[in-house]
């Protein structure tokens, strides 16, 4: 697959116009503020390709229904099903799909999980309660 000739603000405009359900507004970073409000950054001086595959991974949560989640790791699924389904949009837009972009931003969350999951006492993995908070098995006992 190659990747498409129009410039990245030629790109947003169509995802605007292909998907006027939903309102894309420039913004500081990536996000997909529910329930329809994607947002997306000035790729001026980036990777073009990055970042269209990252506005359409946005696009993928808002598609998908992504509302809320319960526990840290619930975000990974969720965040992987939305590139799975930046997989097909970029298929659909004739978009190279770069694995080793997406697996760098999947395992930013992964560390990030690793991150808040690990006890600052001891180290160990803590697991999490459907409140959201972390308890630790070694340090609570």
């Amino acid at each position: 697959m190659t990747e498409v000739n129009e410039n990245y603000g030629d790109f947003v405009q169509r995802l605007k116009k292909d998907y006027s359900e939903y309102s894309f507004r420039e913004g500081e970073r990536f996000a997909f503020r529910a329930p329809r409000t994607i947002i997306y950054e000035d790729c001026d001086g980036q990777d073009e390709n990055g970042c269209r595959l990252q506005l359409l991974h946005e696009l993928g949560h808002a598609i998908l229904g992504h509302r809320e989640f319960w526990a840290d790791v619930e975000r990974i699924k969720i965040e992987r099903a939305a590139w799975e389904k930046a997989r097909e949009l970029a298929e659909q837009y004739n978009i190279y799909y770069d694995e080793e972009f997406v697996e760098e931003k999947l395992d930013s969350y992964r560390d990030w999980l690793h991150r808040r999951s690990q006890c600052p006492r001891c180290k160990a993995t803590r697991f999490q309660t459907r409140g959201g908070d972390y308890h630790c098995p070694n340090c609570e006992m």
